[in-house]
């Protein structure tokens, strides 16, 4: 037996652990956050003849397939709103808005599952705040949401939308929504150091959420169908009342807000607190794990 085997184990202090999540240099980790989205964003089409075009085309393809369907065919659009006497003719410029939001969640929550192991390299041999990771393919997602955004603008103007000061609530629905994003790709991506199932169980599940919000359907129609009760529990999806919102605030005020959807601004604190747990569950999860990924993966 050497010298050190003789030693006691509590001699040796406590265990060493591997970086943290986080850093006490917040603008090293913006900087770190921004030019590893940036650097994607470059990279992903990188020596494509169409470059950001492609951003573009399934959102578009998408949208195409569900309006032609959906409103040539099964005339979803073509019902009235909740307000008597008022048919939805710009349910074409929801969609598409309903879309690219939710194409983004999708897109954030989606890469991330797997980019703590995809970048086993780096965790195992850099030290940097692993926060980095999934934080920067959020922001990489919001890039890419930006870019859509402009299209959906074009679409809803061409449509015959006028602008409106209620524009300015963009920023806010984008929020809820990111930081629910954020929270999901905090949670999902360190969870998957652990169980290779969530990847598969979340592809399964993103898709679910796809048709159980009302991308496709409009809530006043979901109202119709769950009643009020029902409804209220359905809305504390902060994916379906930034969609509503969405809907109200960009295209269309015939379309009613979240707000009067459920009877007044005080409920809309589910949602929102929702958004804010996930977000404080994910960091939680993933700061505890993010010590002992590299031993992990």
């Amino acid at each position: 037996m050497s010298a050190v085997d003789s030693i006691p184990y509590e001699a040796l202090g406590r265990p060493i652990r591997g970086p943290e999540a986080l850093t006490s240099d917040w603008s090293r980790l913006w900087h770190l956050t921004f030019n590893i989205a940036r650097m994607q964003w470059k990279l992903r089409f990188f020596g494509s003849a169409l470059g950001y075009f492609w951003q573009l085309a399934r959102p578009l393809m998408m949208f195409a397939v569900l309006w032609v369907f959906f409103t040539k065919i099964g005339h979803i659009g073509s019902g009235p709103d909740s307000r008597p006497g008022q048919p939805n003719q710009f349910y074409g410029a929801q969609l598409l808005g309903s879309i690219v939001l939710f194409t983004f969640f999708a897109e954030a929550t989606g890469n991330a599952v797997k980019s703590v192991v995809d970048n086993e390299a780096l965790v195992r041999k850099i030290q940097f705040p692993r926060l980095v990771i999934p934080v920067s393919l959020v922001l990489l997602a919001l890039f890419n949401l930006g870019l859509k955004l402009l299209v959906v603008f074009i679409f809803t103007l061409a449509a015959g939308v006028h602008p409106m000061l209620s524009w300015l609530e963009l920023p806010l629905i984008v929020a809820l929504l990111a930081v629910f994003a954020a929270g999901l790709a905090m949670l999902l991506s360190s969870l998957y150091v652990y169980f290779r199932d969530i990847s598969p169980i979340w592809e399964v599940l993103s898709q679910v959420l796809f048709y159980a919000s009302p991308v496709i359907i409009p809530l006043t129609t979901v109202q119709a169908k769950l009643g009020p009760a029902l409804l209220h529990i359905y809305m504390l999806s902060p994916i379906a009342t930034a969609l509503q919102q969405f809907r109200h605030a960009i295209v269309t005020h015939a379309t009613p807000s979240a707000a009067e959807l459920l009877g007044g601004n005080l409920p809309l604190l589910g949602p929102i607190a929702i958004a804010l747990a996930t977000f404080a569950l994910g960091f939680v999860v993933f700061n505890r794990t993010a010590p002992y990924v590299a031993e992990n993966l």
